[in-house]
């Protein structure tokens, strides 16, 4: 079994930055990637970024250029830098970790709230 659990959510102004951690416990060794999702208020559920276990990333359109995911393996955690916030990345923001055989967890989630 994987567990994460996100922090680093919290109110911010557009264009300011917030920094979002990860942390990973359990079979972590069998971690093939890990992911950030989010969903908006009225929207459905959005693949952010991801970090594979070779360290590759990939990251929506709406976010390239922004968004930056690392990670920081003798923490387990994963980060995703967020920056140039704007109002329409007010979302719930979840971790994903993908593991063992199509194995999935997810966290329960953190607040960001983008507004002046």
């Amino acid at each position: 079994q994987v567990q994460v659990v996100e922090s680093g959510g919290g109110l911010v102004q557009p264009g300011g930055s917030l920094r979002l951690s990860c942390v990973a416990s359990g079979s972590i060794f069998s971690i093939n990637a890990m992911d950030w999702y989010r969903r908006a208020p009225g929207k459905q559920r959005e693949l952010v970024a991801t970090i594979t276990s070779d360290s590759s990333t990939n990251y929506a359109d709406s976010v390239k250029g922004r968004f930056t995911i690392s990670r920081d393996n003798d923490k387990n955690t994963v980060y995703l830098q967020m920056n140039s916030l704007k109002t329409e990345d007010t979302a719930v923001y979840y971790c994903r970790a993908n593991w063992g055989r199509a194995l999935i967890s997810w966290g329960l989630g953190t607040q960001v709230t983008v507004s002046s």
